[in-house]
């Protein structure tokens, strides 16, 4: 069944894309034009030189009529790169509105240039002969009016540009051979190989129109990448370890609401509201960042996530997003060397003395994220976390650091992580109690 938020977020990112990609393929266009704008003058000047070096070979050639030619071409010459730099400009002006052109234009603009070797076998059939004209190196520009159509990033322009080179050549094939009056190898007048390279024209462009497809297709794609990236990174931030975040971005989880069993770890700070009274806020804000710098290592190393910071503690969750099946497990291990940590830190001088006190418990919870377009988090939500808060607050009644509910120590193994069971506690707001263990 097809996620709906997935297909409504990929739409939107599809018409953003589209909306930015116009403009890149304004771009793109734009280097194009100036690619064939140098590639038609470096040619030109090539056969100028060409043509002074071999003058006698040209000459013979044209029949003594080189001289009408190089006339000719240079006023071709002119023309066309006129007109590709009027299309320069054109494409300059709309991306500096930051408008896409119509499309008829860009089909015009193919046509027009496709053109180029299609006038160019014209006039040197004039002068050489119909047939000869075919062998000259006009055909091969069709070529590179077609490979350099790719960067149009449009697929129907670039099987728009090989069809029209295909149908071109084909027509002036079939007309040459049919002004055709002279004894001429069977190979330079048979119509079907003629007919054969229009066809590889053709096949040319649709092969480039794939290209861009592909091309297309590779960027939304990793743009779609980046966006999933950033959707996990803003969702989870730092409080996640590089290997979670890892998984994270190779499931990419849609992290919609679901019902999934949880264990809620709450920390707090003993005596942190008489610390941060004679403090400045400076330097409590230094001493929470000593403090949750290796808690923090802690709890991302045992496979939880840090969820809410709450000033003079926070709150972890373990099961959520992701759960190896230990949660409890890693609650508790998490839980010990936070205390065990603290305990060495302040032995060492490297925090002031510092006290704090954990509660967890198990259970059902729904997670997911929640919020508008413009505000989202991660948040778990269920009787569990107000239960693990509860929980916390006990160690000030039992003088402990560290209690558990019995669905911890149930799933920690009892025995195993040597619970000391505290009977049966009331709990404020709930008509029953509950069984708690302290650890430490």
């Amino acid at each position: 069944m097809i996620n709906l938020r997935m297909l409504k977020r990929r739409q939107s990112l599809s018409s953003a894309f589209d909306s930015a990609f116009a403009i890149e393929m304004l771009k793109s266009d734009k280097l194009r034009v100036r690619i064939l704008l140098g590639a038609w003058i470096a040619t030109f000047l090539t056969l100028f030189l060409l043509s002074a070096l071999f003058t006698a070979q040209f000459q013979s050639a044209f029949h003594g009529r080189f001289n009408d030619f190089r006339v000719g071409l240079l006023i071709g010459s002119g023309l066309t790169s006129t007109l590709l730099f009027i299309e320069w400009m054109l494409i300059h002006r709309l991306i500096k509105k930051e408008k896409d052109g119509h499309a008829s234009l860009r089909y015009l603009s193919a046509l027009i240039e496709t053109s180029v070797p299609t006038l160019g076998l014209f006039m040197s059939s004039q002068f050489l002969g119909p047939v000869y004209g075919l062998s000259t190196p006009a055909p091969f520009a069709y070529g590179i009016f077609i490979v350099l159509s790719v960067l149009r990033l449009d697929f129907r322009i670039c099987a728009f540009t090989g069809a029209v080179a295909a149908v071109e050549y084909v027509l002036f094939s079939w007309y040459a051979i049919g002004q055709n009056n002279l004894s001429i190898e069977p190979i330079l007048i048979g119509f079907p190989q003629h007919l054969f390279k229009g066809c590889l024209l053709l096949a040319t462009g649709v092969m480039a129109g794939v290209v861009t497809v592909q091309i297309r297709r590779r960027i939304f794609s990793s743009i779609e990448m980046i966006a999933e990236r950033d959707r996990i990174s803003r969702t989870f931030g730092e409080y996640v370890s590089p290997a979670v975040m890892d998984t994270l971005l190779d499931l990419k989880p849609d992290l919609r609401s679901e019902s999934k069993d949880v264990c809620v770890m709450f920390l707090d700070i003993r005596n942190f509201t008489g610390f941060a009274e004679k403090k400045t806020p400076e330097q409590v804000v230094q001493y929470l960042e000593s403090l949750f710098e290796f808690m923090i290592e802690i709890v991302n190393r045992n496979n939880g996530i840090i969820n809410k910071f709450l000033g003079d503690g926070f709150m972890a969750v373990f099961g959520a997003p992701l759960s190896d099946g230990n949660d409890c497990e890693n609650a508790v291990r998490s839980a010990r060397e936070i205390l065990e940590r603290v305990k060495e830190e302040v032995e060492r001088g490297a925090i002031l003395p510092t006290t704090v006190g954990i509660g967890l418990h198990a259970g059902r919870a729904v997670t997911g994220s929640i919020g508008s377009a413009l505000r989202k988090e991660y948040t778990v939500i269920g009787d569990v976390v107000n239960l693990a808060s509860r929980i916390e607050k006990m160690n000030k009644q039992f003088g402990s650091q560290l209690l558990i509910s019995e669905m911890v120590s149930d799933a920690a193994g009892r025995e195993a992580i040597g619970a000391v069971s505290k009977g049966m506690v009331d709990v404020r707001g709930r008509e029953s109690g509950i069984q708690i263990y302290q650890l430490a």
